[in-house]
């Protein structure tokens, strides 16, 4: 639980996330495919035109395309090292 905690808090910190990201894509400890996913994933999701909740429903229609990117960052965390995790105190 205090693990999920510091995921969902990590997640909310927008400039924690950047250079996380960073370091994901340029670590050499995580594989080509890990990151073909991360990627593949993003990608996905802007070709596909479909949204849960219209984006003409401004704020509303912000908050399933926020959904989705906490989604696939937290499934980055996952896939990323665990030295990279402790790095930025998503493990216990």
């Amino acid at each position: 639980m205090i693990r999920f905690v510091k995921r969902v808090r990590f997640l909310f910190n927008v400039r924690r996330s950047v250079p996380f990201l960073v370091d994901f894509f340029r670590s050499s400890d995580v594989s080509a495919v890990k990151k073909g996913l991360s990627v593949g994933l993003v990608a996905f999701y802007f070709w596909l035109p479909v949204d849960l909740i219209p984006d003409m429903f401004l704020l509303l229609g912000i908050v399933d395309d926020l959904a989705v990117f906490t989604f696939i960052l937290q499934l980055m965390v996952k896939l990323a090292p665990e030295e990279l995790q402790k790095k930025y105190g998503l493990m216990k």
